[in-house]
């Protein structure tokens, strides 16, 4: 019995081992495949934290507004008392940074380490100045959360839009500082109410062309849970995959 059992173990042994070869021809193929799915892997987890990140701060905003407004009254009441268009852009962000964890106030300083001092490159520039400006001004309001976020205030007003808000998600040390990468735009909406994502209520050929250079990017987010604009080869949302998105269907495959 002995013997046999020994046997049986040699045979077992041999019937399981790989050889040299087989090994590296295994290896090899999990390489190729690796190699091909985790620049896309990559890619999308990349998308979903952006989309993540814009969705959290689109909703501290309209709760900081929500908050202050209960506190101070209707945001159009606000600037009642103000000649300037920096001290209202002071009073716009001191009201809604109050109800935000804050790391860091540089107000209207620049050069404070609140925000970025290069310039904000588009997405995909179409002719023209490939530039969008700079953050670093002495006309905006900046501050740092307590997450990192870099946010740059301003006041601006007309029938239908208020204060805006600039927003560079990994603040002014990280990051491409790239409109629909990492820098996205929101305003006050003065006829709904609340702070909405710039071009949130354009037409969805309007929408497709701005985010294609970024500046609609967390509107394309906000409405379509999504960041496939960053897939956009042309103005048009033509994919890369060679689909091209539709409003029913505004996703790139």
């Amino acid at each position: 019995m002995p013997d046999a059992l020994a046997t049986f173990g040699k045979i077992t042994q041999k019937t399981m081992a790989f050889t040299l070869a087989e090994t590296l021809i295994v290896m090899g193929v999990i390489g190729i495949v690796s190699a091909l799915t985790l620049p896309n892997l990559n890619s999308s987890t990349g998308d979903k934290e952006i989309v993540a990140k814009v969705k959290k701060i689109y909703q501290n905003l309209n709760d900081a507004l929500g908050r202050a407004e209960a506190v101070y009254g209707p945001y159009d009441t606000w600037f009642i008392n103000d000649t300037t268009d920096a001290q209202k852009t002071t009073r716009f962000a001191q009201r809604i940074s109050e109800f935000m964890k804050v790391s860091k106030d540089c107000a209207m300083a620049t050069g404070g380490g609140c925000a970025n001092a290069g310039t904000v490159k588009y997405l995909n520039p179409k002719g023209g100045n490939p530039d969008m400006g700079q953050l670093d001004i002495n006309s905006n309001y900046k501050i740092i959360t307590a997450d990192g976020t870099g946010m740059y205030f301003y006041y601006f007003n007309n029938s239908s839009i208020g204060s805006s808000i600039h927003v560079d998600i990994d603040g002014p040390t990280k990051g491409p500082f790239v409109e629909g990468k990492d820098i996205f735009h929101f305003s006050v909406d003065k006829v709904h109410g609340g702070i909405i994502p710039e071009g949130l209520n354009i037409g969805f050929s309007n929408m497709l062309d701005h985010s294609y250079t970024g500046t609609a990017g967390a509107a394309w987010i906000v409405r379509f849970d999504n960041a496939d604009y960053l897939k956009f080869t042309n103005s048009s949302g033509l994919c890369k995959s060679g689909t091209t998105v539709t409003e029913a269907n505004p996703r790139c495959k």
